[in-house]
């Protein structure tokens, strides 16, 4: 069965290397994006791979899974360890873990604290407040002084959760390549 599902991935995707200049482009996106400078993290020589899927690309920084790009924009995956380190961060209750898993989007009521600084439109990682594991990426709808004023409503956009098509892409690459 595994077999068979990884034979019908590598039909469905392309997978290559990107050119220097191509990757050089895809770092500085994704460093304006993300605030931060991947070359400083990876250096100028990061090897990148591009997986062309049906739902994005996903991008293979030095063989990890730590970017994709979905209609046009740059995003980090959950697995962008050295990003969520210092990115902000979206405490919720366990009782959202759930359906923030199913795609929803972080309600206030959900929330437990914010961590960091953000501004309205920054990417935002959202962690359960039991262990801090990163269950979702999203946008943030609010500076960092308006987001804890808020009682109701949508303050995170889901862009990518545990469980959706990329995580499992993701799980599937990861069990491909042990």
């Amino acid at each position: 069965m595994l077999k068979e599902k990884r034979k019908k991935m590598s039909k469905k995707y392309k997978r290559y290397f990107l050119k220097a200049k191509e990757a050089k482009a895809l770092l500085k996106e994704a460093s304006e994006r993300l605030k931060i400078s991947l070359e400083n993290i990876f250096g100028a020589e990061a090897r990148i791979e591009a997986v062309e899927t049906d739902f994005g690309e996903i991008f293979l920084i030095n063989s990890k899974p730590l970017l994709f790009k979905k209609e046009g924009k740059v995003f980090p995956t959950l697995l962008f360890t050295e990003f969520l380190a210092s990115a902000p961060k979206v405490v919720v209750d366990m009782g959202a873990v759930p359906h923030i898993c199913n795609g929803a989007d972080v309600m206030a009521p959900g929330i437990v604290r914010f961590e960091g600084n953000f501004n309205k439109g920054d990417l935002v990682f959202v962690v359960d407040e039991k262990h801090g594991k990163p269950i979702a990426l999203g946008e943030i709808a609010y500076d960092n002084a308006d987001a804890v004023k808020i009682k109701h409503g949508v303050v995170v956009k889901n862009i990518h959760f545990v469980g959706d098509k990329i995580w499992d892409y993701l799980k599937g690459l990861a069990t491909a390549t042990r």
